[in-house]
């Protein structure tokens, strides 16, 4: 099986520190469930949704700096599916260094073919064009991601699609740890 992944929030628990980040920019004015419910839709909307300037988006890049990579933790059993997969390649919104030096610290560069990040130019998701590449590359059979918009290009297409720790309407599987993997879905 060859499979597309997200990266924060489907290979990485991410969302936590992202919450603590905002959180911070925001003076702890916010309830914490409502900023990671808006982050969950994408970071681009919580931006939209609580006003953040563009002061507070600087502070918030410097913040993710000092953040050190042990900070980001793939999520348990994640290493058995990228183990068991043929090949696996990520299309993210993050800058493809920072994803590229995660992946390093944890052991998990090997894993991966290839990645696609912010700086490669790419239309943000559910735009098609970052999976097309990737499925004419790699003859993908699958999407593993934790937002519809994860999955929408790769229900387009016809690939099988896995909503990781998430509800969906577009989902073919919805998995809540990778230890209910549907292997099967691919033999």
């Amino acid at each position: 099986m060859n499979l597309l992944w997200d990266f924060d929030g489907t290979l990485f628990d991410t969302y936590p520190l992202y919450v603590r980040l905002l959180d911070e920019v925001l003076d702890g004015k916010v309830d914490k469930e409502e900023l990671y419910k808006q982050l969950k839709v994408s970071f681009s909307h919580a931006i939209d949704y609580f006003h953040i300037t563009k002061e507070q988006m600087e502070k918030m890049r410097e913040l993710e700096e000092k953040v050190g990579i042990e900070m980001y933790q793939p999520f348990p059993d994640v290493m058995d599916v990228l183990r068991q997969a043929k090949k696996n390649v990520i299309v993210t919104h993050k800058e493809r260094e920072i994803v590229e030096k995660v992946l390093d610290f944890h052991g998990m560069a090997p894993f991966f073919e290839e990645v696609i990040g912010k700086e490669d130019g790419y239309p943000r998701k559910p735009d098609i064009s970052a999976y097309s590449y990737m499925n004419e590359k790699f003859s993908l059979d699958g999407v593993v991601g934790d937002r519809d918009l994860d999955l929408i290009p790769g229900k387009k297409l016809k690939l099988t699609t896995i909503m990781f720790q998430g509800e969906s309407e577009v989902a073919d599987v919805i998995i809540q740890n990778y230890r209910e993997f549907p292997y099967q879905l691919f033999e």
